[in-house]
C-alpha cells in the first residue's frame, strides 16, 4: 500500500504533493463517495494538531459534538480515501497515511484546543447511549420528573428548555405545569428570538450538573424491569422453567415481568418502516433461522414487510435449512431482539409494547 506523501509548510512543497497525488489518482478507480459529516471528520483527522487547532476553535459546541461523534467511530481510513479527499478540498494534511479515528484520539485532539470541562461534556455525550445530546436525553426523561424540576425554574429558562425538546415531549411537560406558569411559558416561547450560544451552553452545563447527574444517582430501577431484562437473555427452556416456577410462587410478579419483557414475538408490533429497517440490518440467513420455529403471525409479519421476490427467497432459505437446533433458533431470535433494541437506542426505529403509545426507551 502506497504511503500518503507528507506535507510541509512551503507552498511549492504542497503543490508538488498535490501534483503527485493527482498523478497517483489517475492510475486507479475513484473511491466511493462519502457523506458530508464523514468527509469533514476525515479531513480534521488529516489536518491533525498542527493545522486543525484554529478550525476547532471556530466551531460551536453542536458542531464540535457532531464532528467528534463521527470522528470517534471512523475506524481505519485507507490512504486512497484520504488522498482523494485531499485533492477534492485542495488542502494540507498531516504526515500520516491511514488514519485511525477513536474516542481516545478524538479526546486528545479536542483537549489541545478546548477547555477541559467543554471537552469532558462533549465526550460524555458522545459516549452516552447512542451519542444522544443533552436535549435528546431530556426528551427521554419522564415528563412528570422534568415538570417538577422546571416548576422551580424561571419561566424564561423553562421556555428555552421546552423550545429545545421534541414537540410531543414539550407538550406533555406543559400539560403538567401549573396553568399560570404554562401560559407564561407559552407566551415567552412565542416571543422568543434566537438564543445566544453562550446562554444555551450555560443552560446545558447547569442541566447536566444539577439535573441529569442527580437523576442518574437517585433513580432506582424497578426490580421487575431489571428481572425482565434478565429473563430476556435466557434461552427459551430456561425462561419457561423460571416463569412457570415463579407463577406458582408469585403469580403477580410473574405477570409483571412478562408484561415488561420484550420478546421475539413482540417484533410484530413494529411499524412497517421499523420492520424494514430491522431487516436491512440483519443477515438473511440469521432471519431464516429465527423464523424457522416462529408462529404464523410472526412469520407473516416479516414476509408481509418485504417484496414477494424477497419473501420467496427467504422461504426457500428456510426450507433449505432442514432441521435446526432449538439453541440456534433461540440465538438468532435473541440477535434480532437485541438488534431492535440497539436501533431503537439510536433513534432509527421505535419499539412499542402492549399499547401503541407505550414506547420502550433504551
Amino acid at each position: 500500500m502506497a504511503e500518503t506523501p507528507a506535507l510541509t509548510s512551503g507552498s511549492d512543497d504542497i503543490a508538488n504533493v498535490v501534483a503527485t497525488l493527482a498523478q497517483r489518482q489517475s492510475g486507479r478507480a475513484a473511491t466511493a463517495p462519502l457523506p458530508g459529516p464523514k468527509r469533514a471528520a476525515i479531513l480534521m483527522l488529516a489536518l491533525g494538531e498542527q493545522y486543525g487547532g484554529k478550525v476547532w476553535s471556530l466551531l460551536d459546541d453542536d458542531e464540535v459534538r457532531e464532528l467528534s461523534a463521527v470522528m470517534s467511530t471512523l475506524g481505519t481510513i485507507e490512504p486512497e480515501v484520504v488522498e482523494d479527499l485531499l485533492l477534492e478540498f485542495v488542502s494540507r494534511m498531516s504526515a500520516s497515511g491511514a488514519l485511525m479515528g477513536n474516542y481516545d484520539a478524538t479526546e486528545r485532539l479536542l483537549q489541545r484546543y478546548l477547555p477541559a470541562d467543554r471537552v469532558s461534556g462533549i465526550m460524555e455525550e458522545i459516549r452516552g447511549p447512542a451519542g444522544r445530546n443533552m436535549w435528546e436525553k431530556l426528551s427521554n426523561v419522564q415528563e412528570e420528573v422534568l415538570a417538577n424540576y422546571l416548576k422551580n425554574e424561571y419561566p424564561q429558562t423553562t421556555a428555552v428548555v421546552l423550545s429545545k425538546l421534541k414537540p410531543e415531549h414539550a407538550a406533555k411537560v406543559l400539560a403538567i405545569l401549573p396553568d399560570d406558569m404554562a401560559l407564561d411559558v407559552i407566551n415567552r416561547m412565542l416571543r422568543m428570538e434566537s438564543v445566544q450560544k453562550e446562554v444555551v451552553e450555560s443552560l446545558e452545563r447547569t442541566l447536566r450538573t444539577e439535573f441529569m447527574s442527580n437523576l442518574s444517582q437517585t433513580r432506582r430501577r424497578d426490580a421487575h424491569e431489571v428481572m425482565a431484562e434478565i429473563f430476556n437473555n435466557f434461552d427459551r427452556q430456561t425462561e419457561t422453567r423460571f416463569i412457570t416456577s415463579l407463577e406458582d410462587d408469585n403469580r403477580e410478579a410473574a405477570e409483571r415481568i412478562k408484561a415488561l419483557m420484550f420478546t421475539f414475538d413482540d417484533l410484530v408490533k413494529l411499524d412497517a418502516g421499523s420492520a424494514q429497517t430491522l431487516m436491512r440490518n440483519i443477515d438473511r440467513d440469521k432471519l431464516a433461522i429465527a423464523l424457522k420455529s416462529a408462529n404464523e403471525e410472526v412469520r407473516g409479519f416479516f414476509l408481509g414487510n418485504m417484496s414477494s421476490r424477497a419473501g420467496k427467497m427467504l422461504l426457500d432459505d428456510m426450507a433449505a435449512l432442514g432441521p435446526v437446533r432449538l439453541r440456534d433458533v433461540d440465538e438468532a431470535q435473541a440477535l434480532l431482539v437485541n438488534l431492535a433494541k440497539d436501533l431503537a437506542a439510536k433513534g432509527e426505529i421505535v419499539l412499542t409494547k402492549n399499547r401503541a403509545d407505550d414506547e420502550l426507551v433504551y
